[in-house]
């Protein structure tokens, strides 16, 4: 008998073309959302078409593009919200920024984080655990959620397909820290999937040789 598996959706929202991912236990339909950036209402039709159960929202890292839907979702379902340890400040500039950037002027409160993830913890789905992996430099506060069953890792915008690596240069982004992040996702086996915040999936092994680390 196959062994039931965590299912990953991506949807691409936003004029950021962000990806919002609903990690899905497919027995019991209870579901992660993670970095829902924008579209709240083209979100909760996806969980409403496949009859989902979101369980908590979780935030790679802090910055707008990820985040701008979590106040409606956290709401509509009643349910926490999770974010790295360290990135709590940017929830704040969630309007600046999307004023600055979109030009938007109209948009929800930012969510208030239930809870800060660190280090080793791990996030439930259904009878499904992720990691918490920290993997700070593009903000302080980044993680990534990794399923070692399912040989996958979501890493937020950290690392790209093909080998971009995400953005450093933010008064509070440090460069030699996102090296060593990056270090640390290449260091998983060469299968695993990765999802990252932008773009398409990739893998550890394409990473490895886009990156010309292997």
């Amino acid at each position: 008998m196959a062994e039931k598996k965590l299912t990953v959706e991506q949807l691409v929202v936003g004029q950021m073309q962000a990806n919002c991912y609903l990690v899905t236990d497919e027995v019991t339909k209870d579901t992660l959302i993670v970095d829902p950036g924008d579209d709240g209402e083209y979100i909760i039709e996806a969980i409403q078409k496949k009859q989902l159960k979101p369980q908590a929202i979780v935030a790679t890292h802090g910055h707008f593009d990820h985040i701008m839907s979590a106040f409606e979702l956290q709401h509509t379902y009643d349910v926490p919200f999770l974010i790295g340890d360290g990135d709590e400040f940017l929830l704040s500039q969630m309007g600046a920024s999307a004023k600055h950037f979109l030009g938007l002027k109209d948009v929800d409160p930012p969510p208030k984080p239930t809870k800060t993830l660190h280090n080793g913890e791990s996030v439930n789905v259904g009878s499904h655990q992720l990691s918490v992996l920290t993997i700070p430099g593009h903000t302080p506060g980044s993680i990534a959620l990794v399923s070692r069953p399912d040989k996958w890792i979501i890493v937020g915008d950290v690392l790209f397909a093909g080998g971009a690596i995400g953005r450093s240069d933010f008064s509070y982004s440090d460069p030699d820290e996102i090296g060593k992040s990056v270090q640390k996702i290449l260091a998983f086996p060469k299968d695993f999937t990765l999802y990252p915040g932008h773009g398409e999936k990739t893998t550890i092994r394409s990473s490895l040789i886009d990156c010309k680390l292997d």
